[in-house]
């Protein structure tokens, strides 16, 4: 693992926010390497106020999205809200529906089916909604590159919104409105939405339009919460007030969906960490092992028992989903090695019996297991479709553009992505695609890098910093959890790998700087065990946590990596 330490921040502004906020010089250097240099701007990240969102009629076409949507309550037209089939997609359709049919009865969702009709707009959502005489369609969290699909839905005498987030093509589609703060035309201050926040800024620019207050759109925001968490955008701007205070109605007011969940944990409060391992791959499971439609059932259902057996049918499918990714991830692999390609830049694999619903979670394992660029194909319909996954600092959305030669479709970000492709051009694209790779990822880009903000003595580790370091949550993408490095380290001899298969690490160590000892463990790092068990000295890059153990709370080193020295 490479150990990158962040650049030292000038230490004049470092030593002037110290003053100003009050703080010890190591917090004061992180929030100058994260863009805050003075009390106001520490005030607004500490302290993220919903009064600080964007004016929604900044987005373009947010003014002819509005219009259409009222002019369609004033003639009772019937409306679809469309959405995807992941997180993202299932919380923009459950936020919009919901917000909806609090005003107006004559409102549907669809989920397109993931394995008969695959990502985004589909021709058979826009069949069904013209045998349903539905005249208007937001489609949310898709929509941007379905230029043809937006063309027949218009012969058929439907109108499209699209709210949508993904990178657009060189056309755009010819709906009404296009809300896609990633338009080139558009000069919305904030472009780092994912498909549920666009959606939130639609239902609170109709709020505004109708003199709604802003409080009544609150509860929405546990769906908002959850979309940005499980979606990876970056926890900045709109996006980490958005989650701050979608957190607090998830712990404060869950709506039942959510609480069905929640009531399962023995926790007291949640985290964004939380939300991404606990609620979203749960919301995910509805798509991945049945259909969409149950994780916005769920999602949309406002009495608690009910949720509750929701919520115990997408447990027994998340359940499935874990078997089955367990199983295809070893089939991969196996494929990996048979092919005696250990030593490409990018892994991809195929075989035409994988389920659709998990190849995105093997492609993750499979990165995971070799770090490099990642593609899972499986057979859907005539085609073959496949979920892609990249490393740290490699745009995999820009490499798949290099091979378009020999893709159907794609669609997605830099580090995630999907596309289809015909059988017959399967070879000649995994081989384009590692040609592409190896000729323009960097070899640093191969070993995984643990970025390292600060280094420190382990005695500025007091419960005063962590509960700082804490208020800097929600953390995600360009706000990460701290990470923290510090030298001449030693094991007090009680140190011990542990686990079932002893593959982690737990240590006691001791500082040279004071006698104190410092809890610590080390998830995977077993195998480092003979190193401490010597006696030298070493360093470590570390986050600061907590351990609750028989009603005692204390504070815990969670270890990244460790190194001699």
């Amino acid at each position: 693992m490479r150990w990158k330490l962040k650049d030292v921040p000038d230490s004049k502004k470092v030593a002037a926010l110290a003053k100003a906020l009050g703080v010890a010089k190591p917090i004061a250097t992180l929030l100058v390497q994260r863009g805050i240099e003075t009390f106001d701007e520490a005030k607004y990240f500490f302290r993220p106020k919903l009064e600080n969102l964007h004016d929604p009629y900044l987005m373009k076409d947010m003014d002819k999205a509005v219009e259409r949507v009222f002019d369609a309550f004033s003639s009772g037209e019937n409306i679809m809200v469309y959405g995807d089939y992941d997180v993202d997609g299932t919380t923009s359709v459950a936020l919009m529906s919901s917000y909806l049919l609090s005003d107006y009865e004559a409102v549907t969702t669809y989920i397109p089916d993931r394995y008969k009709e695959g990502y985004g707009v589909s021709y058979a959502g826009i069949d069904f909604a013209s045998d349903n005489d539905i005249t208007l369609i937001i489609a949310l969290d898709c929509g941007i590159k379905a230029i043809d699909k937006v063309a027949y839905a218009k012969e058929k005498g439907i109108d499209f919104i699209i709210c949508d987030h993904h990178r657009p093509g060189d056309q755009i589609p010819d709906a009404v409105a296009v809300l896609d703060p990633k338009r080139k035309e558009c000069t919305y201050p904030y472009d780092e939405l994912c498909g549920c926040g666009v959606g939130f800024k639609l239902i609170q620019a109709l709020a505004q339009e109708k003199g709604q207050p802003f409080e009544e759109l609150l509860p929405y925001l546990d769906l908002v919460a959850t979309a940005i968490a499980a979606d990876i955008v970056p926890m900045t701007g709109e996006n980490r007030i958005l989650a701050f205070h979608g957190l607090q109605v998830i712990n404060n007011a869950p709506r039942p969906g959510f609480k069905a969940f929640i009531e399962q944990l023995d926790k007291k409060e949640l985290t964004i960490t939380d939300v991404v391992f606990v609620i979203a791959p749960r919301i995910n499971a509805a798509g991945r092992m049945k259909h969409g439609l149950y994780a916005v059932e769920l999602l949309s259902e406002t009495d608690l028992e009910q949720a509750k057996v929701f919520a115990a049918a997408i447990e027994t499918n998340n359940a499935d989903r874990k078997e089955l990714d367990k199983k295809i991830t070893e089939e991969a692999l196996a494929q990996i090695k048979n092919n005696r390609e250990e030593d490409h830049y990018t892994s991809v694999v195929y075989q035409e019996d994988w389920h659709k619903g998990v190849i995105g979670i093997v492609a993750s394992r499979l990165t995971e297991t070799y770090y490099r660029p990642t593609l899972v194909f499986t057979k859907s319909g005539e085609k073959l479709a496949a979920s892609a996954r990249s490393v740290k600092g490699f745009d995999v959305y820009d490499a798949l553009e290099a091979c378009s030669a020999f893709i159907e479709q794609f669609g997605g970000h830099k580090y995630a992505a999907g596309l289809t492709l015909l059988p017959e051009n399967y070879e000649k694209f995994k081989t384009k695609f590692e040609e592409v790779v190896r000729k323009s990822m960097p070899d640093e880009l191969r070993t995984p890098e643990v970025q390292i903000d600060n280094e420190v003595f382990l005695s500025d580790i007091t419960p005063q910093f962590y509960r700082i370091i804490s208020q800097m949550a929600p953390f995600g993408p360009q706000n990460m959890h701290p990470v923290f490095m510090a030298r001449g380290l030693r094991d007090n001899g009680y140190g011990k790998p542990v686990g079932g298969d002893l593959s982690h690490l737990k240590l006691n160590i001791l500082s040279g700087a004071d006698d104190r000892t410092y809890n610590a463990i080390g998830f995977g790092l077993g195998d480092k065990y003979q190193m401490v068990q010597s006696g030298k000295s070493f360093q470590a890059a570390f986050t600061v946590g907590e351990n609750h153990w028989q009603g005692t709370t204390s504070l815990q080193l969670m270890l990244k990596d460790i190194k001699a020295e």
